[in-house]
């Protein structure tokens, strides 16, 4: 549970919250308010330098991390990116753990023009490179490493429909990490 720090106009709280671990909701009961939340990850509504080159609604980008915003960010200012979008793609997938289908909202579309002209269109996914990698195997089952099991075989399911999606939609599908985003 997210702890409230506070109600704030809009033109309080500025176009993002750059510091700390804050993120703004919109508080329904009060129009026009936000609520000002701390959570674990910087999360917030990015608002772009370059709305023409959003697809999608440009007045909710939602970003659930800094390395998602770190992205927003790069591909807003880059000329040779033409166009991206933000959780705009939604692929069917079904989990293995409990067998249901679900939604997979992939994090990013982008649609660039590569340096030899040529034009590219990706799907990326932003994940920390250890959900990326199977779990090690633990001497004894604990729920965490039951939940990092359930972590990995959920993005696996994902990143398989994903890959066929954008198979068959002539797109590439990338998995960025951390080491993508720092060069490390």
């Amino acid at each position: 549970m997210d702890k409230i720090v506070g109600i704030y106009n809009r033109s309080e709280i500025g176009c993002e919250v750059r510091w700390g671990v804050w993120h703004i909701r919109y508080y329904l009961y009060m129009p026009n308010k936000y609520l000002l939340t701390m959570s674990k990850y910087l999360q917030g509504q990015f608002i772009p330098i370059n709305p023409k080159k959003y697809r999608g609604n440009v007045n909710n980008i939602i970003y659930r991390s800094s390395w998602e915003l770190k992205l927003l960010r790069w591909l807003d200012e880059q000329t040779n990116v033409l166009e991206y979008g933000s959780e705009e793609i939604v692929i069917p997938y079904i989990s293995p753990v409990d067998g249901k289908p679900h939604r997979y909202f992939v994090d990013f579309y982008v649609k660039l023009r590569s340096s030899n002209g040529q034009i590219k269109k990706y799907i990326v996914e932003v994940k920390p490179y250890d959900q990326t990698l199977p779990p090690k195997k633990k001497s004894r089952v604990t729920p965490r490493y039951i939940k990092e099991c359930q972590t990995y075989a959920v993005n696996q399911a994902k990143w398989i429909a994903a890959k066929k999606f954008a198979e068959y939609n002539n797109i590439e599908f990338v998995v960025m990490t951390e080491k993508e985003l720092y060069g490390t």
